[in-house]
């Protein structure tokens, strides 16, 4: 029997391996790629000869030209149960089957507000500084209470970060596309407007899906609105915000300072602008990283190929 070929991607902390039962898989012989393929080509390049690709979310991309290029596979898997950069009619029409997995928890929202507390009171910037030896004190914070938060989506995740804030004696504002004023009131939040959430909030933080409808979603006008004491937190997606604009009222300081965890380009090059400024907190898309959601997401892959190879695949998306 010929054995089948398992690409396991984007794996930078050399995680998957040990996370999950891989050698229950009989036959299959398992590569992992710890690094970010340079380019589309490399990509394709890559993974001729595998019949099965695990997927690390958007992390390497598979729209119809990767899929089409692809002769050999039959099994393609993200972790989550959604992938905005996997075209799924390209897959069902090759015959490829796309399969997801669960979660754990909700990590993204602990990281947002551990965002907000660093822009705030600075504290990962005053551990640098401890470590360093250097002088004693010399940021001064911000008390989160009393504070305006503004919510850029009340799904799951911005409800979390609603309750949060709320705990922490915030005021808590809400808007997207369909919510509703009711939506609000159910989940114990102000309803506000597009123009009013940016033009009055102290921080607005950012939990919608990217999709062609919330692809620069914030505006360059939006972030014009925001007051010169305000900041903005991305853990969503690059694209809904523009890059752009952002870089322009940061370098400017239009705005007191921005948080962010995804980016247009990932990984984030060395020698991009955001690296170089001090009113900037850059984290490395930590939002859904977390060694219980891995467990999940690697053990799941491997049930996803199991019943495959059985012929009764599971989580099959699309």
């Amino acid at each position: 029997m010929t054995r089948l070929r398992c690409a396991i991607l984007d794996d930078y902390q050399n995680a998957a391996l040990r996370l999950a039962d891989w050698p229950s898989l009989k036959d299959i012989d398992i590569t992992v790629f710890d690094q970010p393929f340079a380019s589309k080509h490399e990509a394709i390049t890559a993974l001729q000869d595998f019949a099965i690709v695990c997927a690390m979310r958007e992390r390497t991309p598979f729209g119809a030209d990767v899929l089409n290029a692809l002769p050999n596979l039959k099994l393609l898997m993200t972790s989550g149960a959604r992938n905005a950069s996997f075209d799924l009619a390209t897959a069902k029409a090759r015959g490829v089957v796309v399969c997801g997995t669960g979660t754990v928890g909700n990590p993204t929202a602990g990281l947002t507000i551990g965002l907000m507390l660093e822009l705030t009171r600075k504290i990962g910037f005053e551990n640098a500084r401890m470590k360093a030896g250097e002088r004693w004190q010399i940021t001064l914070g911000e008390d989160v209470e009393g504070k305006t938060l503004g919510i850029v989506g009340l799904g799951k995740l911005g409800r979390q970060v609603a309750g949060i804030a709320k705990a922490m004696g915030m005021k808590v504002l809400a808007w997207s596309q369909n919510l509703t004023r009711e939506a609000c009131e159910a989940a114990g939040v102000g309803y506000a407007s597009k123009d009013e959430l940016f033009a009055t909030a102290d921080i607005v933080t950012i939990h919608v899906v990217l999709s062609e409808r919330s692809r620069g979603l914030v505006s360059r006008a939006d972030l014009a609105r925001m007051k010169p004491t305000a900041y903005l937190i991305n853990t969503a997606r690059g694209p809904i915000v523009d890059e752009a604009a952002l870089l322009e009222v940061l370098q400017q300081r239009r705005i007191a300072g921005a948080a962010l965890d995804t980016y247009s380009q990932e990984p984030l090059p060395v020698d991009h602008p955001l690296r170089k400024l001090d009113n900037v907190v850059l984290t490395p898309h930590l939002g859904y990283v977390t060694e219980d959601n891995y467990r999940r997401y690697y053990t799941d892959m491997v049930e996803n190929i199991a019943a495959w190879r059985a012929g009764t695949p599971v989580r099959v998306l699309g």
